[in-house]
């Protein structure tokens, strides 16, 4: 697949009535770069002008054209280019309407993947993505090159593609609805695992995976294709791979791709890292890294990888370490927002932990957690509004299996995590892992995560 140059873009563009569509943190750069190079811009969202804010009247001095609120879609016609949201269906109505006259219809980031003068390399899957996409941006710029990460994850890459050179590494992270329209392919397409996943927005499991399948459909032979051995379907469609397929596997010895055995990574057959080293938990981690490792093995040395695996606390808010305090560990996992993510997140410890969970009520039955976790819990620290409702199910498992598991009750974080010092031993690991959305107390999972590391840091 031969790049296009960026200026080829920017010829096409000059002139053109453009419509884009969705203004929000990845097309708001998009919307300045069009306006920019010379197109005449109008913005679509179903949001109000009251609801978008200030944004509005400073597009509006760049002469950008709006069409807002309710039915906003229905003056989407005579563009010749649209630029779409990601979650936007391609068949739906307007869409439909506008490419019958004739529209160019595309995204920021398909044309980012069209026009991108460095290699990139692009990470799908149902689960892993956002850790693998971290990983692997830390080894090449561990190894030294110039990298930029972006995508689902971190900031839109399409406005600073002139400040790309040929010899920059791209990271990105794609989702199935980025990846439904696209005609595109990075030099390097990693798919971790498919499972059922975003049915809401799919029509069924056959669509969904027809979009992962998009990351690498046109790569034509000079494509690399890393899969997963041990996920049905993504090893199911390793025929339909024109380029170099790799896989990797947790349980079977792969010579020439990465696999994991006597708790050790090995890639090509040579042993690279041993799991006691790895700061982040769980065997879904391991996996993750050798996908990571699969996909710069070419390009970076094993001390680098070496490197990373010994230093890398993982993504922050999903199960990231924060630091050892006189011997007992401290986990951030504020992502973890339902009862089924927790109950994940704390199977992947060696040992039961002191787990500290409660927030905003979602109506989400707590019963799995108590049900399946309550061996991985040691103690239980409890706040927020539905703290009552938590300690009601695991007080049941608690009389049904006579255990001996403390509950505490409290009422902030800082509280929490003063209770869960006093109470924790040498070799203890402390989560925060809610198992409940945090509108209680914090505006959004990031902010009780960043609060929560804020107190650990200031522990002595």
């Amino acid at each position: 697949m031969g790049k296009k140059e960026f200026k080829e873009f920017k010829s096409y563009i000059k002139g053109k009535n453009v419509a884009v569509v969705g203004v929000g943190v990845s097309n708001i750069p998009l919307i300045n770069m069009l306006v920019d190079i010379g197109a005449k811009v109008t913005a679509f969202d179903k949001k109000t002008e009251e609801q978008l804010g200030t944004i509005v009247e400073e597009f509006e001095k760049k002469n950008v054209k709006f069409q807002l609120g309710e039915g906003y879609l229905d003056k989407l016609s005579g563009f010749d280019v649209v630029f779409k949201t990601p979650s936007m269906r391609i068949d739906s109505e307007a869409l439909l309407r506008v490419k019958e006259e004739g529209a160019y219809i595309t995204s920021e980031m398909e044309e980012f993947v069209r026009y991108c003068p460095a290699k990139i390399y692009g990470v799908t899957g149902s689960d892993g993505k956002t850790t693998t996409t971290t990983i692997i941006y830390n080894l090449l710029k561990e190894e030294g090159y110039n990298t930029w990460v972006g995508g689902n994850i971190g900031t839109p890459l399409f406005s600073k593609i002139e400040d790309m050179k040929p010899n920059d590494r791209v990271v990105i992270e794609l989702s199935s609805f980025q990846l439904m329209t696209m005609d595109v392919c990075p030099e390097v397409a990693i798919v971790t695992n498919i499972t059922p996943n975003h049915l809401d927005v799919h029509k069924g499991m056959e669509e969904y995976i027809q979009a992962k399948k998009n990351i690498f459909a046109n790569q034509g032979a000079s494509g690399v294709v890393i899969l997963n051995r041990e996920n049905e379907i993504t090893y199911s469609i390793r025929d339909e791979v024109e380029g170099r397929v790799k896989l990797f596997s947790s349980k079977r010895v792969i010579e020439d791709g990465a696999y994991y055995e006597n708790e050790t990574i090995y890639i090509k057959g040579k042993a690279i890292c041993e799991r006691k080293d790895m700061v982040i938990k769980g065997l879904h981690n391991i996996e993750n890294y050798m996908a990571a490792f699969l996909a710069v093995e070419e390009e970076v040395s094993k001390d680098a990888m070496i490197k990373v695996f010994k230093n890398f606390s993982g993504v922050a808010h999903r199960n990231e370490f924060i630091r050892e305090v006189r011997g007992t560990k401290y986990y951030n996992d504020s992502i973890g927002s339902s009862p089924t993510r927790t109950l994940a997140t704390i199977s992947v410890f060696e040992k039961p932990v002191i787990l500290i969970a409660g927030g905003y009520d979602k109506a989400i039955p707590f019963e799995p957690l108590a049900e399946k976790g309550y061996d991985k819990v040691k103690a239980l620290v409890l706040l927020g509004v539905t703290k009552g409702k938590i300690k009601a199910v695991f007080e049941k498992v608690k009389s049904e299996k006579s255990l001996e598991l403390p509950i505490y009750e409290v009422n902030s974080l800082e509280e929490a995590v003063n209770k869960a010092r006093s109470i924790s031993k040498d070799g203890d690991s402390v989560v925060l892992s809610p198992a409940c959305a945090s509108f209680d107390m914090f505006p959004n999972f990031e902010v009780r995560g960043n609060k929560f590391r804020e107190i650990v840091n200031t522990l002595d």
